[in-house]
């Protein structure tokens, strides 16, 4: 039987709620395309839910594994720093969670077209 997985987009956050609110739209598509029930977007500072908070949602709905999806370009300090000690609280707060992470988006051959196709557009 497959282990039940919750999914978090996880982005830095922004005083600007519509930047929040366009993470939180693309984890709702991403859910809708992949087929995925239990996704959340959540947010490293200035928006909600945070990570913490994401999770503890994700683990009231009984999920087994959580799978957090970086929303960053590159590994900066958040994702090397930040994001290895949330991850850390949240598996001390939920034992028997398992909780990984993906790469970020960087390296990613479907951004050098999205740049290619912005670069064209413009030309």
């Amino acid at each position: 039987m497959p282990v039940k997985t919750g999914i978090v987009l996880f982005a830095h956050g922004s005083s600007v709620e519509s930047a929040n609110e366009a993470v939180r739209s693309v984890a709702a598509k991403v859910a809708v395309e992949g087929g995925f029930e239990l996704m959340e977007a959540a947010f490293l500072e200035l928006g909600k839910p945070d990570l913490p908070g994401a999770i503890d949602r994700l683990a009231a709905r009984q999920v087994e594994r959580v799978l957090v999806v970086p929303y960053f370009l590159t590994l900066g300090m958040h994702l090397k720093r930040d994001l290895p000690r949330i991850v850390e609280g949240c598996a001390a707060r939920h034992p028997g969670l398992s909780i990984d992470v993906t790469e970020p988006l960087d390296g990613h051959s479907a951004l050098r077209r999205i740049i290619l196709d912005r670069v064209e557009k413009a030309l």
